[in-house]
């Protein structure tokens, strides 16, 4: 997967709790095990009208915001069932990062195995966020993995915790099978001394 270290990126503010992956990616989309081309039907049912139109108060079809990459919106982000297209939805439209006081436990998880960085903040540096990120064209956040700190258009800087792995994974680009791989040598040795000591196995 691609590695994280810096990113600086139009923020859209999505200022609703309890935003489940239903909203996110809704069912109908589950079919395919493709990661790409799910983007376009992000928070589909918010985005378009019954006649497939867009609905112009929706934060993402807001032209300021269509190239968003940092979404910031409200508590437990990512609730719901454990769909691993929740987070392929958010990647393939753009979004790299995710800016929240909680997420799921299983969408927090999947988040770091597929390229994104979620941020958990408290309640009054996620309200100064939400806040930047409501000034459009001017909702500009600077995220720094290896500093841990997201930088705000005032120049100030919000401090965030990260787990050790996840960050070495994300800095790193190394999903599962990328860590896995970089023990293929030993691996490799294991198996070959099965073979001459377990012939039968």
């Amino acid at each position: 997967m691609d590695k994280f270290t810096q990113l600086r990126g139009t923020a859209a503010p999505l200022d609703m709790i309890n935003v489940d992956t239903d909203m996110i990616i809704p069912k109908q989309y589950l079919k395919t095990i493709k990661r790409t081309g799910l983007g376009k039907h992000l928070f589909a049912e918010m985005r378009y009208d019954d006649s497939g139109a867009e609905k112009p108060d929706f934060v993402l079809n807001k032209p300021q915001y269509r190239g968003a990459q940092v979404l910031v919106a409200d508590d437990n982000f990512g609730c719901g069932s454990s769909r691993e297209h929740a987070p392929w939805a958010l990647l393939d439209f753009g979004i790299r990062c995710v800016i929240s006081t909680s997420f799921a436990d299983i969408f927090y998880n999947n988040c770091f195995k597929n390229g994104i960085l979620p941020i958990k903040v408290t309640k009054q540096q996620l309200r100064e966020l939400m806040d930047d990120a409501s000034k459009g064209s001017n909702a500009v956040l600077e995220i720094d993995l290896e500093s841990q700190t997201i930088g705000r258009p005032n120049g100030e800087s919000v401090s965030f915790e990260i787990d050790p792995h996840r960050k070495h994974c994300l800095l790193n680009g190394l999903d599962d099978i990328g860590l896995t791989l970089q023990r293929e040598t030993g691996i490799s040795t294991f198996e070959e001394q099965r073979k001459l000591s377990q012939p039968w196995a």
